[in-house]
């Protein structure tokens, strides 16, 4: 070959690696374009096969050796990755429902999901219908003719209630409907979603599995191959991918992920203890507690409870004393999600969430991170001083 051009020398070069390095972390793969060996290799490629590469947005080494190991943690076959937790949920509905099917969707829903089942109501022609979290086996009164998906969260992301996922499951699948759970809560450690009859399970790893607060990503994972290959195509009409550092980041954490989940619900559980004593709160809404919606549930199904808890305010509290109360926490970020190391704090207003919630106090979702317990402790300590 003649002497090349700098740039052709600048896009193509000879020197390839020595074969024979070996390291623990998976190698990062940087793609758009994925090269065939031969135009015939070009013109076979599925999207749909994981035993072939075709396109950096349907999975590069770094993106497959996530999804493998995802499905593992929760007991599924297969995963796809989505750019976050909030596209999971959608690729997933976008891929079971169409015009004229009923969706049910739990009261205590994360609150985009009820926003996504209203946007598809109302622009769709999807029926979306919100039921008692803790209705368990009386799902099956709810079920339609047109119902097409049970949507579980366990427990909700703020009130914490505990659904009977088992009893939920049993009634659906009489019917023939598909369940689909939010899982992100207990990240495939505290529970196994399809031990207990989910069809589909849904986490956000912007949570634990990330750890560090720092990355968006969502994952579907599934059992049958069916229902895969349906939500795989929306994952694929939806343009869904993600990028190889932030798969390469979720899989650094997954190796700390049981370790800091364990330590997180540890320092929860000695918060939540301590709040259940103070007079300014009326309630905790921690899974592992007896009195919280659902209790018997969690202790049958779960086993741990990782960071996240809300308490209810005495009723004596204003919205805006509470707020103060917020705005005076030192080592509590103010901000949304968890499972990352630093605490965090929001208050809500519940009766503008939810049909028919029974307490009139303020209510406060803490992420307990990793920092010192008794600091914690403290810090909760001089802001309520301040109410």
């Amino acid at each position: 070959m003649t002497k090349k051009s700098i740039e052709t020398t600048l896009t193509h070069s000879d020197y390839r690696p020595p074969a024979g390095f070996a390291a623990y972390p998976t190698p990062i793969h940087h793609a758009s374009t994925v090269l065939f060996k031969d135009v015939a290799s070009l013109r076979s490629g599925d999207w749909r096969s994981k035993q072939a590469y075709t396109y950096g947005l349907h999975g590069t080494p770094t993106t497959f050796t996530l999804e493998a190991r995802l499905a593992a943690i929760e007991g599924g076959t297969r995963c796809l990755l989505a750019p976050s937790g909030l596209a999971a949920i959608s690729m997933i509905l976008l891929a079971l429902l169409k015009s004229g099917d009923d969706v049910l969707l739990p009261d205590n829903v994360y609150n985009p999901t009820r926003e996504l089942g209203r946007w598809l109501a109302n622009d769709f022609g999807v029926s979306a219908r919100f039921y008692d979290p803790l209705v368990g086996a009386g799902i099956a009164d709810l079920i339609q003719p047109n119902t097409t998906l049970i949507w579980t969260e366990a427990p909700g992301s703020v009130s914490m209630e505990v659904p009977d996922l088992r009893a939920i499951c049993a009634a659906a699948h009489d019917k023939g409907i598909l369940v689909a759970l939010d899982n992100t809560w207990a990240a495939g450690l505290a529970l196994r979603g399809f031990d207990v009859g989910a069809d589909i399970v849904m986490q956000a790893l912007t949570k634990y599995q990330s750890g560090g607060s720092d990355v968006l990503m969502g994952a579907v994972i599934t059992r049958d191959t069916a229902i895969n290959d349906r939500i795989a195509t929306s994952h694929m009409r939806l343009g869904m991918g993600v990028g190889g550092d932030d798969a390469w980041l979720v899989l650094r954490g997954l190796e700390t992920m049981k370790l800091r989940f364990d330590a997180h619900d540890a320092s929860a559980r000695k918060v939540a203890a301590w709040l259940k004593g103070r007079p300014e709160i009326a309630k905790v809404l921690h899974p592992a507690f007896e009195d919280c919606p659902g209790h018997d549930v969690w202790q049958r199904d779960f086993t741990g409870a990782g960071g996240l808890f809300s308490v209810v305010f005495d009723a004596r509290f204003s919205g805006e004393q509470v707020d103060r109360f917020v705005d005076a926490l030192a080592l509590f970020g103010i901000g949304y999600s968890w499972g990352g190391t630093h605490s965090l704090a929001v208050p809500y207003r519940m009766q503008g969430m939810r049909r028919d919630w029974p307490d009139t106090g303020p209510l406060v979702r803490f992420n307990i991170g990793l920092e010192g317990t008794d600091d914690l402790i403290a810090d909760i300590e001089q802001a309520l001083g301040r109410l």
